[in-house]
């Protein structure tokens, strides 16, 4: 499951940033004017119809969704670290001692 639901979000947040690489700029902010453009076009029935900025809004939420599910996915999987000391199996090796002959 976490490993279907992790290749969903990599392939979310790809697309995702090619589809913003792919829109227009709409000036705004960016410009360094401020003209304003930015905010006509986001009100403008051209503006919000545009078929990019509606599946980049789709793409975005599946990508929190992912995010969200893979967090909460993780968090009740992982096992909590133990202690080192925990962890170490405890065996006592006895050393081998030769034997030494008695006497003479």
């Amino acid at each position: 499951m976490g490993s279907i639901l992790l290749v969903i979000h990599l392939m979310t947040a790809i697309f995702l940033v090619a589809l913003i690489l792919m829109q227009r700029s709409g000036g705004g902010a960016l410009n360094g004017l401020g003209g304003g453009s930015g905010a006509n076009s986001f009100l403008s029935a051209r503006g919000t119809g545009n078929l990019l900025t509606r599946l980049t809004a789709i793409l975005a939420t599946i990508f929190f969704i992912t995010s969200i599910s893979l967090s909460i996915y993780y968090k009740n999987t992982m096992h909590k670290p133990a202690s080192v000391v925990e962890t170490v199996p405890v065996q006592q090796n006895v050393p081998d001692v030769p034997s030494v002959p008695l006497g003479k």
